[in-house]
C-alpha cells in the first residue's frame, strides 16, 4: 500500500487530497471528518484518471467538507489524568485513578475508575482505558448489528460475513468487497442512535457498494432519519 499527496485546481478553490494505492479493482472517493479527501485506487490507476474521477465528484467532495468544517475545531487530545471526561455511549464520564494492586476499570456513579499499580503514569492509564474500550465494543457491536438488521426486510441478505474492531484514524467504519464490516473502536464512545446509523448505513453497501442514487435510496428506506443520526454522530466525537 502507497500513499501520495496532490492537489486539484476547482475553481477558485484548492483540493487537497491523499491518493492511497491498494489491490483493489475499483476507485473510492471519501471525505473523512477532519474535511480530508482521501481516495483509495487501484495500484495501476492513473493519476489523469484519478483527477478526472475527483472533478466530476469536486461539487459533493466541497460540500461535505462544508457539512464537517462545522464540527471544527475538535476536542482537544485527551491527557489520560484524572479529572478529565471521556465519553462511553454518548455519556460523559469523570476519569478517576485509584492506586491499586489490581488493575481493572468500571464504569461507578459518573466516573470512569481506572485501578492501577501506577496511578501517576497517564500511558499506563491510557492503555488500560483503551482495553476496556475495546473490550466493551466487541459486546456492543455486535449487540447493535443485531438491532440495525431489524431494520432491513430480509436481514440475511444484509448480515456481514465477519466483523472487525480497530481505532482507524479517521474513517467511523467501512465494508470489505467480502463482507466484512469494519468498525472504529471509538465508535463505542458515540451514542446508540449515532453507532447505529454507522453499522445500518454499512450494513447497506452489502447490497449497494457505491454511494450512488440507489445506495441512497435505500438507506432513507430504512433509516429515514439517518442525516440527524450522522450530525449527531460528528457532535458528539467532535
Amino acid at each position: 500500500m502507497t500513499r501520495e499527496l496532490h492537489c486539484l485546481q476547482y475553481g477558485e478553490q484548492e483540493i487537497r487530497y491523499e491518493i492511497v494505492r491498494r489491490s483493489r479493482k475499483t476507485l473510492e472517493i471519501a471525505v473523512e471528518p477532519d474535511a480530508s479527501v482521501v481516495i483509495a485506487a487501484p495500484a495501476d490507476a492513473t493519476l489523469d484518471a484519478i483527477e478526472a474521477r475527483l472533478r466530476k465528484r469536486a461539487a459533493w467532495v466541497t460540500r461535505q467538507q462544508r457539512y464537517f468544517s462545522q464540527f471544527l475545531p475538535r476536542t482537544p487530545e485527551r491527557r489520560f489524568v484524572a479529572g478529565e471526561t471521556h465519553l462511553y455511549l454518548g455519556r460523559q464520564y469523570r476519569l478517576k485513578v485509584v492506586p491499586h494492586v489490581q488493575e481493572s476499570v468500571k464504569l461507578i456513579r459518573g466516573f470512569i475508575v481506572v485501578q492501577t499499580h501506577r496511578p501517576t503514569k497517564p500511558q499506563m492509564t491510557q492503555e488500560l482505558l483503551e482495553a476496556w474500550y475495546r473490550d466493551r465494543a466487541h459486546i456492543k457491536f455486535p449487540e447493535r448489528i443485531e438491532f440495525c438488521l431489524g431494520h432491513f426486510p430480509n436481514p440475511k441478505e444484509f448480515r456481514p460475513k465477519g466483523l472487525i474492531v480497530r481505532q482507524t484514524r479517521q474513517r467511523w467504519g467501512s465494508m470489505s468487497p467480502a463482507g466484512r464490516l469494519l468498525l472504529n473502536r471509538r465508535l463505542v464512545q458515540a451514542p446508540f442512535d449515532a453507532i447505529d446509523y454507522v453499522i445500518t448505513h454499512e450494513l447497506c453497501h452489502m447490497a449497494e457498494p457505491h454511494h450512488g442514487a440507489a445506495f441512497f435510496e435505500l438507506l432513507d428506506k430504512v433509516m429515514p432519519d439517518w442525516e440527524r443520526r450522522k450530525q449527531r454522530l460528528e457532535r458528539a466525537m467532535a
